[in-house]
């Protein structure tokens, strides 16, 4: 998982928990784990357009 085992886990974890305090976790959780859909949706919509585009050139 790009690199990091548990010890990292745990340390960005607990930095985490000190910079944001233990009611903000969740919020953040749930928005990091939007953006990262948002991203991966994005990047298997992107191909599609370019191929469609390159065709629409081509013709």
């Amino acid at each position: 998982m790009f690199g990091f085992g548990m010890p990292e886990m745990i340390i960005i974890l607990v930095i985490a928990l000190v910079v944001f305090g233990p009611a903000k976790l969740p919020q953040l959780g749930q928005s990091l784990g939007a953006s990262i859909r948002n991203f991966k949706k994005a990047s298997l919509e992107e191909p599609e357009k370019i191929t469609v585009k390159e065709k629409d050139e081509h013709a």
